[in-house]
């Protein structure tokens, strides 16, 4: 298995692999396979776009197929752009116990911890999908509260915990704070 971004190229083997999460996990996912199996392969593509602040990753086996993926987009207003979230997670239920998605998510870490000024990358993930906190858990990603009733899907509600990783030690963003004013917060 290898990984790499992926590009607009990649884009069929990425919509199928997509579609394919869709049908097979739906309450992994806030997308449906209904919305996405309409969407023109051109926005597949520009959404593979790699840009200064966001990347898909991809895990491929020996053979080239696409096996895994997960994107990661930097928030993009000022105030915010300390922190980055992970998105559309998945790896095919043939790569599980690969380690795969322990690569993906390694690999968007250090390529997250290369962009200046970024401090956290943040994710959610539905409170009963074990695997997948224990995945997240291994990497240093600490839950931060849970949200009640977060979705609605086939009539009944499911809860998703907040998880949060911090790059670095933190102690470049405390010194930071040291020379800062100090002002009232006013609500």
């Amino acid at each position: 298995m290898y990984i790499r971004l992926l590009n607009p190229d990649d884009a069929e083997q990425y919509r199928r692999l997509r579609l394919q999460a869709l049908q097979l996990h739906p309450e992994a996912f806030l997308s449906t396979y209904e919305a996405e199996k309409e969407m023109p392969l051109e926005v597949t593509s520009s959404r593979l776009e790699p840009a200064e602040d966001k990347f898909t990753l991809g895990g491929f086996t020996g053979r080239g197929e696409l096996a895994g993926v997960v994107t990661f987009i930097r928030e993009s207003r000022e105030k915010l752009r300390h922190k980055g979230s992970v998105f559309a997670m998945y790896v095919t239920p043939a790569a599980r116990g690969q380690k795969l998605g322990h690569s993906l998510m390694s690999e968007l870490i250090t390529r997250a911890g290369q962009m200046p000024g970024l401090m956290t990358v943040n994710l959610t993930v539905f409170s009963d999908n074990q695997p997948a906190k224990r995945l997240y858990g291994a990497l240093g990603f600490t839950c931060y509260g849970t949200e009640r009733n977060a979705v609605k899907l086939d009539g009944r509600y499911l809860d998703e915990d907040l998880m949060t990783l911090e790059l670095g030690s933190g102690e470049q963003w405390q010194e930071q704070d040291r020379h800062q004013p100090a002002d009232p917060v006013i609500n």
